[in-house]
């Protein structure tokens, strides 16, 4: 990370930090990586999470923006979106081991219900369809959560190897359908940027002009500025049918006049234009 962030993370130190509890997920693994000597703060969703930030309870939040297996994590996109008093400032990449975690001496093959975080059963999905055709799969508010729905040996949870307690079994191996898997996180603070804040990357949302076109011509202005796009991701308007509010991340320091003018140009293009974070 940039000398600026670590800067501005020692002037205005984040106390407490709020993130998708309950201890043991990896939400509080990457919090615990990001703000170091913080105390962090469980909450029961993603909502409560942001909350908790927009009303000075926490200093700041982590967040899971996007995973290597899922893609974006659509509801802190649309979270971040809604809140714009929010800031994402530093951005941090987990890797994913989900183990299976059964009561201690359980038969495997007597499993009925498997209980995970959505986004975990999601990415398990062959591996369930294969050895669990027929077991339920239930979804719980985090991976850390669902190891306490484990009451009788036909139950299982997916989580991570960190969450394993004693009277439990955990697999030997990763279940991830795919093993290299990862989760990016965000940094959230209530406020905007600094003028002269450094970055990598800059992370914004718009809404294109409902014409013949738009879409090009913003990207259009994306390559006559040499931004180099990292991502680009679309979620429909939740109020007009048939409208996108697209998701961008580019490479660019947020202090240049380059991205500014950049910033600028993709503001009086569209219908609407939030710049997220940069980190």
């Amino acid at each position: 990370m940039l000398q600026i962030t670590h800067i501005l993370k020692e002037v205005a130190v984040y106390k407490k930090v709020s993130y998708l509890g309950p201890e043991g997920s990896y939400s509080h693994i990457a919090a615990g990586q990001m703000c170091a000597g913080a105390q962090l703060i469980p909450q029961r969703s993603f909502a409560d999470v942001v909350s908790s930030v927009v009303r000075g309870v926490a200093d700041a939040a982590v967040l899971p923006i996007e995973n290597t297996l899922n893609g974006g994590v659509l509801q802190n996109m649309d979270l971040l979106e809604a809140n714009d008093c929010l800031t994402a400032i530093e951005e941090y990449t987990l890797p994913i081991d989900h183990r299976l975690i059964t009561m201690h001496g359980a038969d495997i093959s007597g499993i009925k219900r498997i209980y995970s975080h959505r986004q975990a059963l999601d990415q398990c999905a062959a591996y369930l369809h294969e050895h669990f055709p027929a077991a339920e799969l239930i979804a719980e508010a985090s991976t850390a959560a669902s190891v306490a729905c484990i009451k009788l040996p036909q139950d299982a949870a997916i989580a991570g190897v960190q969450c394993a307690q004693e009277g439990f079994d955990v697999s030997p191996e990763c279940i991830s359908d795919e093993k290299n898997n990862y989760t990016h996180f965000l940094l959230v603070i209530k406020g905007g940027l600094p003028y002269s804040f450094k970055s990598r990357k800059v992370y914004f949302s718009l809404v294109c002009n409902h014409v013949p076109g738009a879409l090009l011509h913003i990207l259009s202005i994306i390559n006559d500025y040499n931004l180099n796009m990292t991502k680009i991701e679309s979620r429909p308007l939740k109020d007009i049918p048939g409208e996108y509010r697209f998701f961008i991340e580019a490479e660019g320091d947020y202090s240049s006049p380059q991205i500014k003018s950049a910033i600028e140009a993709l503001r009086a293009a569209t219908r609407s234009f939030r710049l997220i974070g940069a980190y």
